[in-house]
């Protein structure tokens, strides 16, 4: 097996400035860093070499996002806007007041996309298995018009675009497990049948009054948007649950020709902007029942896209699990924490939650018998 990995440097310098978290820093907030600042995926990136992890992977080389491509996705006022103050000494925001940017946002935000669009065209073709891309800006929130959400471009929306029209792919999946509602991704194929987008998140956390059970799509894609508004607290046990009773018969059911997973860390243990509680352990596991199903109906072809994950010294590892569990392989480098986090009582599915993923699925007109 062999497994994709994207990694630039550059992702690094992406400058997310000088604010108090996700507010802006001055005489009313003492200065500090954004949340979305470069700590976790560089010390991710960092990880994955000091473990050794690295020599397992193929290395995927990428080049900048073409405009044409963005255009896949994105207005072009939109674009040129983000292209203009990225050349400003101060920068700008990518459109919701929280998503800040310095100079050569736009360059980097190119990369970013570039970097999805190489780790799909590599599984895609076969180059590789399954492929990881440790990008940034993150781009899950982005819409067609602005970005939010710390999100620049939608990388993996304007992935799957282009692949599909590259290689002439029929069916993608999207499954999204950032803490945060994937509401980009979900706007750009909401009245596609083409292409399925899966959502667990927290419910009515981010963006408000967003990812409701009962939002499904529009027109021809009505039915191919999936929304799973999951309770504050939920770990590993409510997680792995919803993906066997709602993700994996959805997935079974629409047969994709490859998944793509908005990879977000933020539903994990101390994550500051998520209050969830999955372990490095518990996303181990929801990527080998994904491989599972990935293998049943598309070959085992995931493409990984990282997204949210805020807390500098857990989403390494986190990452190190989900990447070694693509590469069918393990590092000396463990979670010394999952002896007293993966022990926790709400590691286990209760039963409100069962109830709850329940009725979430009797919502959903997909998995009707219809």
């Amino acid at each position: 097996m062999s497994t994709g990995y994207v990694w630039e440097e550059i992702y690094g310098w992406h400058n997310t400035g000088n604010w108090a978290g996700a507010v802006p820093a001055g005489l009313n907030a003492q200065p500090y860093q954004h949340f979305e600042s470069a700590e976790s995926k560089q010390r991710l990136a960092s990880a994955i070499e000091v473990s050794g992890l690295a020599k397992e992977l193929t290395k995927i080389s990428v080049v900048p996002a073409t405009i044409d491509q963005i255009t896949m996705v994105h207005d072009s006022l939109y674009i040129e806007r983000i292209r203009k103050d990225s050349e400003s000494t101060f920068g700008g925001d990518a459109g919701d007041g929280l998503s800040p940017f310095g100079t050569g946002a736009y360059e980097i935000a190119l990369m970013a996309v570039g970097g999805a669009i190489a780790a799909f065209d590599a599984v895609a073709s076969g180059e590789v298995d399954n492929a990881y891309a440790l990008v940034r800006p993150p781009g899950h929130h982005a819409r067609p018009e602005t970005g939010m959400g710390f999100c620049i471009f939608g990388n993996a929306g304007i992935a799957i675009k282009n692949g599909m029209k590259k290689f002439g792919l029929k069916k993608v999946a999207v499954v999204d497990w950032d803490v945060h509602h994937g509401n980009g991704t979900q706007e750009i194929f909401y009245a596609d049948p083409n292409v399925l987008t899966i959502s667990l998140h927290q419910d009515q956390l981010f963006p408000p009054k967003s990812g409701y059970a009962k939002d499904q799509g529009i027109d021809a894609g009505q039915g191919f948007a999936i929304n799973i508004p999951l309770p504050a607290g939920s770990g590993n046990g409510a997680y792995l649950e919803a993906l066997k009773e709602i993700v994996f018969p959805a997935l079974e059911k629409f047969a994709p020709e490859i998944i793509v997973v908005c990879c977000g860390f933020d539903a994990a243990m101390t994550d500051p902007l998520g209050r969830m509680i999955v372990t490095a352990s518990g996303y181990r596991e929801m990527t080998r029942e994904l491989m599972k199903i990935a293998d049943k109906v598309c070959g085992g072809k995931i493409v990984m896209t990282h997204e949210g994950g805020y807390s500098p010294t857990y989403v390494p590892f986190c990452g190190l699990a989900v990447i070694e569990t693509l590469a069918n392989t393990t590092t000396e480098m463990k979670d010394v924490l999952a002896e007293f986090w993966d022990a926790l009582p709400d590691q286990k599915v209760q039963e409100w939650q069962v109830e709850r993923i329940k009725n979430i699925k009797s919502q959903l007109t997909f998995l009707s018998d219809n």
